[in-house]
């Protein structure tokens, strides 16, 4: 049964984390209704480390795009992904810096439902006012040579909001990346991108605090989650660079006010 808690806390965490909708607030649901027979110390880690089967993903798709040593690459392309990459580095350094000084203090502050309820709700009202404010307006970055070193820095300050549980990190730099001019897609695999090293540091280091000592158990529910959030992650990359080229984000923003909703009225009702 484990097994299979695990998949499905896998198939929540490939959607939700690649989609502006906050893994944070479908996990806590998640984890209110589906209880492992594994310790809590465990469960916390395993919720942040099944991100690196979704890291893979990304890694996967994209390793072309993002390998500067690829042979099919001319020479000025190669340097352009390697800018791209000094850019995803300079992008994650507000949230690397507040992240290590201050993450106890801001899960011991804000990891309740009610901060994720908020947070789901005021954030869903942002995508619809931001896609109502640009309808029609054409973005000015639409490649990633023309997104500066200035406009990544700006969008790695967005992901700092993203520390505070229920906003999403995708949803904030996305929403952050359209206000300053950024087309979609650019602003989606921007986001994609600077997940590799935040959440490939954030798995290591609850790694770190669990230790490495694991049990048969744990090691098969630990892999199980990673390569279902794996599978799943990749369908929902691919679905949503689809879906953004004909569509807006407001119909996330509908969907997190509903959930925000939702885990107001079941904790404020259950507990």
């Amino acid at each position: 049964m484990d097994l299979l808690k695990a998949v499905i806390f896998g198939i929540i965490e490939g959607l939700t984390e690649w989609l502006p909708v906050s893994s944070t607030g479908h996990m806590i649901l998640a984890n209110e209704w589906i209880k492992m027979d594994l310790s809590a110390q465990f469960m916390e880690m395993f919720l942040v480390v099944i991100q690196f089967g979704a890291i893979l993903a990304v890694i996967v798709l994209y390793f072309h795009k993002l390998n500067p040593f690829s042979r099919r690459k001319s020479a000025r392309q190669r340097r352009e992904t390697v800018s791209l990459w000094m850019k995803v580095l300079v992008a994650c350094v507000p949230a690397g810096i507040i992240g290590i000084l201050f993450d106890d203090p801001i899960n011991a502050l804000f990891y309740n439902y009610q901060t994720v309820a908020v947070m789901l709700i005021l954030y869903g009202i942002l995508f619809i006012l931001v896609e109502n404010r640009n309808r029609g307006k054409i973005p000015s970055i639409r490649n990633f040579p023309s997104l500066s070193f200035r406009t990544a820095l700006i969008i790695g300050i967005f992901q700092v909001l993203a520390l505070i549980p229920g906003t999403s990190r995708s949803g904030a730099t996305i929403l952050g990346a359209i206000l300053i001019g950024t087309s979609r897609e650019i602003a989606a695999e921007f986001t994609f991108f600077l997940a590799i090293p935040v959440m490939l540091g954030a798995s290591l280091v609850k790694m770190a605090k669990f230790g490495f000592s694991y049990t048969p158990t744990e090691v098969e529910v630990l892999l199980c989650g990673m390569v279902t959030a794996f599978l799943v992650s990749i369908f929902a990359i691919r679905f949503l660079m689809g879906y953004i080229k004909k569509h807006d984000f407001k119909p996330f923003g509908y969907y997190r006010i509903v959930l925000g909703a939702i885990v107001l009225l079941y904790f404020g009702l259950v507990h």
